[in-house]
């Protein structure tokens, strides 16, 4: 199969009308072609006119490893253009950066999940190219979570860095397609266009939404691997607990765990409260140690949530429902256990992170109520997912293909 910048690059008719207009790219480190070469240099290559870069949430050279560390603007050392953080200083790209340049070429790896800021940034270009009468393109890639579509709707007056719009936590889309349903939706008026992936097949295995046939590249510093992308739509939501979500040791965001829980009590909870949502995947009792951020250099007993290997199961699994039940058993076997974090997420101030991140009171009320069940939660989101669901049928670019 083919990326968005391999066809890009493959096809000169497709390059055609970048002639004579300045190009600046969106990029991070996976942002690569099929050989691993970095898109900057190959779209150098190929003659266009670069004439800035503009980097996501951990920079473009991703060495930011913790969350909310913000990036410099820096000058490019090797072809001397600008470098922008959309990072940094400002979120949004400012009237200075848009002068830069006449089409933006964004070619990020996503990981399939509203939460993940790379979405949010997209929708702040196109905005800002839409004042600014700029032209954008995604070079589209994979979404490596695939289709699959999960959790609560965000709600009205929840709209954040981390909540771009009302969708769910899975969003099931690729970049590409999600551009054209911010347009949509937002009524944009710009110039856009999806330089379209070539064999992209979401839903056949082995690798699902990603291709067994391309090398892994970290979009952000602690997505180590296709694992991580499947299970981020739940272990995220770590973030805004008091659990640490293993940052600052070698499986980030796919494990929970804290020094003062039991494991395997907590997994043994999980299979009696919700079985169901458990389908899909395997979990097994772990220790780490982190070496930095919540819980640093203390034993945490913990939970790994392995979404691969022969208990896998791609359309079973919900990863969003399977940390909402790791929540709800420690709830259960630890009532008073101060399980919610209470610090400015994203900068927002005055509400508690796990709303943020869930786009809503909902999910944490849902754990914090006595005697609610896996039912509850399934009666309120289900409708969600479906409504999501027909909302994007028509943005889809790629469909299963016919035997």
């Amino acid at each position: 199969m083919k990326f968005g910048i391999d066809r890009l690059l493959a096809d000169p008719e497709l390059r055609q009308p970048l002639a004579g207009r300045r190009v600046a790219l969106l990029a991070h480190p996976a942002s690569v072609t099929a050989d691993l070469t970095h898109s900057l240099d190959a779209l150098i290559a190929v003659g266009l006119n670069v004439s800035a870069v503009f980097g996501p949430q951990h920079g473009v050279r991703g060495d930011l490893q913790d969350n909310m560390i913000e990036s410099p603007d820096f000058t490019d050392p090797t072809y001397g253009m600008p470098v922008f953080s959309l990072y940094g200083e400002v979120r949004r790209p400012t009237g200075q950066s848009m002068t830069t340049f006449d089409v933006m070429l964004v070619d990020l790896q996503d990981v399939g999940c509203r939460i993940y800021t790379f979405v949010t940034t997209l929708l702040y270009v196109l905005e800002a190219a839409a004042a600014h009468g700029n032209a954008v393109w995604v070079l589209d890639r994979p979404n490596p979570a695939g289709r699959p579509i999960e959790g609560l709707a965000l709600l009205p007056g929840w709209e954040s860095f981390v909540g771009a719009g009302p969708m769910p936590m899975r969003h099931g889309m690729t970049l590409g397609e999600l551009g054209h349903w911010f347009i949509a939706h937002y009524k944009l008026d710009v110039e856009y266009r999806v330089i379209a992936m070539e064999g992209w097949s979401p839903n056949a295995a082995p690798g699902y939404g990603w291709p067994e046939d391309r090398v892994w590249i970290n979009p952000s510093p602690n997505a180590a691997n296709v694992n991580m992308a499947r299970d981020y739509a739940g272990t995220v939501m770590l973030e805004g607990t008091t659990l640490s979500e293993a940052r600052g040791t070698t499986r980030p965001l796919e494990m929970f765990g804290a020094p003062d829980i039991d494991a395997k009590a907590v997994i043994a909870e999980m299979r009696r409260f919700a079985p169901d949502w458990l389908v899909g995947c395997t979990l097994r009792d772990v220790w780490f140690q982190p070496t930095f951020h919540k819980h640093v250099g203390q034993l945490c007993s913990g939970v790994f949530i392995h979404a691969e290997g022969a208990g896998y199961d791609h359309v079973m699994f919900r990863p969003w429902r399977v940390q909402a039940a790791g929540f709800k058993a420690i709830r259960t076997l630890y009532p008073d256990y101060d399980l919610w974090r209470d610090f400015p997420y994203e900068y927002e101030f005055g509400k508690l992170a796990i709303n943020v991140i869930n786009g809503g009171p909902g999910l944490r009320e849902w754990v914090d109520a006595a005697g609610s069940a896996a039912a509850d939660l399934d009666a309120v989101t289900l409708p969600d997912e479906a409504e999501w669901a027909e909302t994007i049928r028509e943005f889809i670019l790629y469909r299963p293909r016919r035997g």
